[in-house]
């Protein structure tokens, strides 16, 4: 199967997840894209959906799925999201659609974090995928240099050959080069950084479960 069968597949296999009656936390990206396609279908079942980006706003409302803002809703049952990268305790390596602060807000809201993902993204060891850092743009010489320190190498994500700029006026870093062997002391550590606004690494608000697209079909994963 290609990589889009594969994320079609995830995609209808999280509505298992999703309670009837109530509002559900939608994350961002191409894999999410082909949940909320999926989530149209039954929407005559849910209230609606807290979403984590913009791009999944427009998308869920265009076909006819009510968005509620996060601070209308106490706690979400479920949020279902995908991931640039999975280890084998269900902590994640997010934010390559941008999006990783919103994600993490929804996430902290919701009783249980559902991923969806390809085979591709399942990881040993979290650091293969680029590691996206939200940042205050002042901030952003010093903490290119705290990740030098690291070992790592950071530099500003472009879009079109300008600085992206995230739906919260914020930029973002990517670095390469870490090996992130400790995510819950790496996630704290780079969260007291002045001038980090949120880092990709998700191992408080990691999975509970992941639903992993393979050639045999949809591999379930708990942690």
């Amino acid at each position: 199967m290609t990589q889009d069968e594969l994320k079609t597949l995830v995609g209808q296999a999280a509505l298992q997840y999703v309670v009837p009656g109530e509002i559900v936390g939608v994350g961002t990206g191409s894999t999410v894209n082909k949940f909320i396609d999926a989530l149209a279908t039954i929407k005559d079942q849910i209230k609606g959906a807290v979403s984590s980006s913009v791009a999944s706003t427009e998308r869920l409302q265009a076909l006819g799925i009510p968005v509620f803002d996060s601070n209308e809703v106490a706690e979400l049952s479920v949020y279902i999201d995908g991931a640039d990268e999975i280890d084998g305790q269900g902590h994640m390596v997010k934010g390559g659609g941008a999006a990783l602060t919103r994600e993490k807000i929804v996430a902290a809201q919701s009783k249980r974090f559902v991923c969806i993902a390809d085979e591709s993204k399942r990881v040993e060891v979290l650091g293969k995928f680029p590691l996206p850092v939200e940042i205050i743009p002042m901030a952003t010489e010093r903490l290119v240099r705290q990740f030098a320190a690291m070992g790592g190498t950071a530099s500003v994500r472009l879009k079109d050959g300008q600085t992206l700029v995230t739906d919260n006026g914020q930029h973002i870093l990517d670095v390469t080069g870490l090996q992130i062997t400790d995510p819950l002391a790496f996630e704290a550590q780079v969260s007291q950084w002045p001038g980090v606004v949120t880092v990709g690494v998700f191992a408080f608000q990691k999975a509970s479960v992941c639903l992993l697209g393979t050639g045999e079909g949809v591999k379930t994963l708990e942690f």
